[in-house]
């Protein structure tokens, strides 16, 4: 049964250029000969207007909004507040006479529900809610939201997002359990466990040669590389500490790439410390992080202990990928824990406990035959439950029925 897809996204939707989760997604709605919208922010800061283009097979919005990366928790706040005014408007202009049978929105922002609202009522879509982030209480979680009263504007934004949508897609079971407990309104029938996806890669040749920034650390070296974004919610200042834990050990090197709000401030702790071990990259092209990947021992993720919400890290898909086996150091909420142990890939710690990730990262250190078998298991992981294709049957599954209970009454 084809359909009108819409997605609705915060960046613009790149297949080629920077591949990530939700493009491969919409390859794989586009490939299997559905006709597929995304509607995407164009921050104001890049002077461009709202535009609809043609390319990569897919129909792609560009709406003008506030500025949103990069910028101040109040600017954020802003944004999001005004976002979904932002894309009913562009939608109006621009697609006034496609009928959408599917709107898929990942979060964040919890704002695009207005968006959802406007579609069931105009094309009686059926509205998929891609749960990725647990917003309000996150923020207030690491004291980004301090305001009672900012909290329950956004809370109530929140609640009216679960009211509207009509499946909840979770990472994990401990996202769907947080989410019926601290939201009993909500049907519990709407819950669908949807884990994080990616396409399965085989696994590239040595490239290192290729990545300018890896040329000055040896090639011998016991790398470990945190990728993505240097933000509040990583709490890298644990991961300075780690990296003084362990600077007797002079192999031992500690690659972080990307870029974040709290960038400049790790890379001057690293400096007071006086740390050698640790390689600043900038942002890399997804090609050029995915061989960086392939060229470390271990992959690092990173939450702040704060935190009350089950997280499950996306960038988890790239370590499996990589078949590296991964060092957590995470809040005690989540059970992202349960997912290394159920998939044998990598070790786990509570962050604040340097005992155990210190003990866990030497284990990996001092067992490389043991850590390349947890690599090898955490690709079998990823090949047998979040492969791209398999997100998206669970989808289309989920919605054939009331889809075609819809176009008959038509």
């Amino acid at each position: 049964m084809l359909m009108n897809v819409l997605i609705l996204l915060l960046t613009a939707p790149e297949l080629e250029s920077n591949p990530n989760l939700y493009t491969e997604l919409i390859e794989e709605f586009r490939d299997k000969g559905h006709q597929v919208y995304a509607v995407a922010m164009d921050e104001k800061k890049h002077m461009r207007n709202s535009r609809l283009i043609h390319e990569e097979g897919i129909h792609k919005l560009y709406v003008r909004t506030g500025n949103f990366f990069n910028v101040s928790p109040i600017i954020k706040g802003i944004t999001t507040a005004r976002i979904g005014d932002h894309f009913i408007n562009a939608i109006k202009k621009f697609l006034p006479d496609i009928k959408f049978d599917l709107v898929l929105m990942p979060t964040p922002p919890i704002t695009f529900a207005t968006v959802l609202g406007f579609l069931k009522k105009r094309d009686r879509a059926i509205c998929y809610l891609i749960l990725r982030d647990i917003f309000p209480q996150n923020a207030k979680d690491i004291g980004l939201m301090k305001n009672p009263f900012i909290f329950q504007y956004f809370r109530s934004k929140e609640k009216k997002m679960y009211q509207t949508a009509d499946y909840i897609g979770c990472m994990s079971q401990g996202n769907i359990n947080y989410v019926l407990e601290h939201n009993p309104e909500v049907n519990k029938n709407k819950m669908r466990l949807l884990p994080n996806w990616a396409r399965v890669q085989k696994k590239q040749d040595e490239l290192q040669s290729q990545i300018p920034a890896l040329q000055k650390v040896p090639g011998d070296s016991f790398k470990c590389i945190f990728g993505g974004n240097i933000g509040w919610a990583q709490n890298l200042e644990f991961l300075i500490e780690l990296a003084d834990e362990v600077r007797e050990y002079k192999d031992i090197i500690f690659i972080i790439a990307g870029s974040g709000v709290e960038k400049k401030k790790i890379q001057l702790l690293a400096e007071k410390k006086g740390l050698n071990n640790i390689v600043f990259m900038g942002n890399l092209t997804r090609s050029e992080y995915d061989s960086l990947v392939q060229n470390c021992n271990v992959g690092l993720i990173n939450l702040d202990r704060r935190f009350t919400i089950p997280n499950i890290p996306s960038k988890t898909t790239g370590y499996f990928n990589a078949e590296i086996p991964i060092l957590a150091s995470i809040d005690p909420n989540t059970d992202y824990g349960r997912i290394l142990e159920e998939s044998g890939a990598g070790l786990w710690s509570v962050t604040g406990d340097m005992e155990t990730y210190k003990s866990n990262l030497l284990y990996l250190y001092h067992n490389k035959d043991i850590a390349r078998g947890m690599g090898r298991k955490g690709k079998e992981y990823l090949s047998n439950n979040l492969t791209t294709e398999k997100a998206y049957w669970q989808i289309v599954e989920d919605i054939n029925k009331p889809l075609k209970e819809y176009r008959e009454s038509k």
